[in-house]
C-alpha cells in the first residue's frame, strides 16, 4: 500500500511530497482485537461487560507511523495497552513479524517488549522522581542489552540521549525529573524505549500533556527516529490535525470500534464517516462560534456496557435510517487516496443496498 511522505514539517500527503517505498510485511498486525471488562457490583451488572475494543484489525509496517485518532473513551489507549501487551485480550490475534505474539510467560514477554516499546502520555508520571536520568536510562539498558559497565555504559548512555536531541549528554545525565521541562521529560521517556533497539513504538498521546510551544518538536523527532532507525509508529491522539501532519495513515475509533481509516490527507481533507466530520468541525470557529455546520451530528458518546444496536454512531448521525439502527455496517471501501491506498468507511451509506441511506455521503467539511 503505497503512500506518501515529507519531512518534518509537512502533511503527510502534502504537494511535492516523495511516495514512499512499498514497505512490505507489517511488522505488528492485530486482527479482531478484543477486549471487555467485566461489570464489576451494582444491581442488575451480572454478566455485564464493558465493551471498550471490538473487532480492531490494525497493521504497523518498518519506516510507516498509522494513527489512532478519536474522542475520550473511544478505546484509543486501550488498543495500545493491549499492543504492548500489559493487558490480556478477550479475543483476537497479535501477530509479531507473522508469527503468533501473545506472551506466555515472562520470558516470551521480555522477548518481546525488546522489540515493541510503549510511550506513555503523562511524561510527569512516567518517570520516578527520586531516580536522575542516569538511574532511568541504566536501568534499561541493562534490561535490554546485558550489564553494560564503566565507558561502555557511559557511550550508550551519551548515544541515547544525544538520539533525542538532548545534548551535550553530560548536562542532563545526572538530573532528577524535577530538573527538566515537560518537552525534555518526555524525550528521556523516548530514550528509555530505545535503549531497546525496538522495531515498533507505541505512542500514546504523547504530546497531549505538553505546552503547545514543544509539541511540534516532539513530532518531529519521532518522525526523524521513524526516518533514521526504520520504526513502525502508532500515534494515538484526539487531535486529527496532527494526525494529518505526523501520519502516513489514520484510522478514526469510535465507541470502541474503528469506523473510518485511509491515508491521513484524504481522511483529514475528504472525510467520508459523519463522525470523522465531527471530529474534524469540532475545533471552534472564531468567527462563527454560534453556528453549527448544517447536518452536524449532536448528542453524547453512547454507554459501552449497552452499545447500541446496529451503527453505534446512529443515536448522534443525521443521515440515520432504520438499517443504521439494527444492523451494524462493516468497513466498506469507499475509493482510494492520491496514491492508489485504499480508503474504508463503516458507513451504510456507501453500501450498495436498496435499504441503504439515500443520502449523499460525500464531500465531508474540512
Amino acid at each position: 500500500m503505497p503512500v506518501h511522505t515529507t519531512t518534518p514539517g509537512a502533511p503527510a500527503g502534502a504537494p511535492g511530497a516523495t511516495p514512499r517505498p512499498d514497505p512490505g510485511p507489517p511488522v505488528l498486525e492485530a486482527v479482531g482485537l478484543t477486549k471487555h471488562y467485566p461489570v464489576k457490583g451494582g444491581r442488575g451488572t451480572r454478566g455485564a461487560v464493558v465493551h471498550a475494543v471490538d473487532g480492531v484489525d490494525l497493521a504497523l509496517h518498518r519506516g510507516r507511523v498509522v494513527a489512532l485518532v478519536g474522542e475520550s473513551g473511544s478505546g484509543k489507549s486501550t488498543v495500545a495497552r493491549l499492543l504492548a501487551q500489559l493487558q490480556p485480550a478477550t479475543a483476537g490475534r497479535l501477530l509479531l513479524g507473522g508469527a503468533d505474539a501473545r506472551a506466555r510467560g515472562r520470558r516470551a514477554f521480555r522477548r518481546y517488549v525488546n522489540r515493541v516499546q510503549m510511550i506513555f502520555q503523562d511524561p510527569f508520571a512516567s518517570l520516578n522522581p527520586v531516580h536522575p536520568v542516569r538511574y532511568t536510562l541504566t536501568r534499561a539498558l541493562r534490561i535490554h542489552r546485558g550489564r553494560l559497565r564503566g565507558q561502555e555504559l557511559e557511550q550508550a548512555l551519551t548515544e541515547l540521549l544525544e538520539r533525542v536531541h538532548l545534548t551535550p549528554a553530560e548536562r542532563y545525565v545526572d538530573k532528577y525529573p524535577h530538573e527538566l521541562s515537560g518537552g525534555q521529560r518526555q524525550r528521556i521517556a523516548i530514550a528509555r524505549a530505545l535503549a531497546a533497539d525496538p522495531e515498533v513504538l507505541l505512542a500514546d498521546e504523547p504530546i497531549s500533556m505538553l505546552d503547545v510551544s514543544i509539541r511540534l518538536g516532539i513530532l518531529n523527532l519521532l518522525a526523524d527516529l521513524r526516518d533514521r532507525l526504520h520504526l513502525a509508529i502508532l500515534y494515538i491522539t484526539h487531535d486529527i490535525a496532527s494526525a494529518r501532519y505526523f501520519a502516513d495513515t489514520t484510522l478514526v475509533m469510535y465507541a470502541g470500534q474503528v469506523v473510518e481509516s485511509g491515508d491521513s490527507e484524504s481522511v483529514t481533507q475528504d472525510p467520508k464517516h459523519p463522525y470523522t466530520r465531527l471530529l474534524l468541525s469540532s475545533a471552534p470557529d472564531p468567527e462563527n462560534l454560534a453556528e453549527r455546520p448544517e447536518g452536524a451530528p449532536r448528542g453524547e458518546p453512547p454507554s459501552l456496557v449497552r452499545p447500541p444496536s446496529g451503527c453505534r454512531f446512529h443515536p448522534r448521525c443525521p443521515f440515520a435510517t432504520e438499517l443504521c439502527r439494527t444492523e451494524a455496517p462493516p468497513l466498506l471501501d469507499v475509493g482510494h487516496g492520491p496514491a492508489g491506498e485504499p480508503r474504508q468507511a463503516a458507513c451504510w451509506g456507501y453500501a450498495d443496498r436498496a435499504d441503504a441511506p439515500a443520502v449523499p455521503l460525500t464531500g465531508g467539511e474540512s
